[in-house]
C-alpha cells in the first residue's frame, strides 16, 4: 500500500493521502509506515499519540510546543474539522503564513506539520474526533498558543460562530510571539525544519 504524499506552499508541511481498499464489508488502509515515511524524508519516530473530541463550532489552537519540538501528524477519523498550520519560524520565506484544509473520515487525509508550526482546528460537523501523532513528549512549561484571529495571520475560518477556551481565547498574537526569547527555537534552516 502506498500513502501519496501532497507537498504544499509552506515548506515542510505536507498532505498525506493513504490508499483505501474499500468494498461492501467496509475499508482497510494504512495511516503511517515507517519506511515510507523514511523514504520521504518525514519523521518516522513517533513518542506520544493523542485523541480528542469535539462539538461543532468548537475552535483548538493556535497550539505549539518549544522544548521538546513537536511536530504532529493530525487526522480525522470521525466527522470533519478544517485543520490549520501557520509558519513561526523566525526567518523563514512564510513566515506568519497559513495553510488550512478539510480533514473527514470520508476523505481520509492527514496534514504533517514539523516543530515551528502553530496548529489548530475548527469542527465542522456534529462531533468530530482529532488524533495526533506527536514527534515530543507534551510539557506543560514549554507550551503556548497564537491566537485563531490574529489580524496578522488573518486565517480564513469556515465558520463564524465559534466556541473557544478561556486559554485559546487569551493567546498571544504572531507578534508577540516573535518578540519573546522562546521563539528563538524556532528558525528556519535550509531543509525547512526548526533549527
Amino acid at each position: 500500500m502506498e500513502i501519496k504524499i501532497e507537498t504544499r506552499e509552506l515548506n515542510g508541511l505536507v498532505v498525506l493521502v493513504p490508499e483505501v481498499f474499500q468494498d461492501s464489508r467496509g475499508f482497510f488502509m494504512e495511516t503511517f509506515r515507517e519506511d515510507q515515511f523514511k523514504s520521504h524524508g518525514l519523521p518516522y519516530s513517533f513518542v506520544q499519540d493523542n485523541h480528542s473530541r469535539s462539538a461543532k463550532g468548537v475552535v483548538r489552537g493556535l497550539h505549539f510546543q518549544w522544548e521538546p519540538p513537536m511536530g504532529k501528524i493530525m487526522r480525522v477519523p470521525l466527522g470533519a474539522a478544517f485543520l490549520v498550520a501557520v509558519d513561526i519560524r523566525k526567518g523563514s520565506p512564510t513566515l506568519g503564513k497559513w495553510f488550512g484544509i478539510e480533514v473527514s473520515a470520508e476523505n481520509r487525509r492527514q496534514v504533517w506539520a514539523p516543530a515551528g508550526f502553530a496548529r489548530g482546528f475548527c469542527v465542522l460537523s456534529e462531533v468530530a474526533e482529532i488524533q495526533y501523532k506527536c514527534t515530543g513528549l507534551y510539557n506543560s512549561k514549554a507550551e503556548s498558543g497564537i491566537r485563531w484571529d490574529d489580524p496578522e495571520i488573518g486565517i480564513n475560518w469556515p465558520l463564524a460562530d465559534v466556541q473557544l477556551s478561556e486559554k485559546d481565547r487569551k493567546a498571544q498574537t504572531l507578534a508577540q510571539w516573535l518578540a519573546t526569547p522562546e521563539s528563538n527555537n524556532f528558525r528556519y534552516s535550509s531543509v525547512g525544519e526548526a533549527a
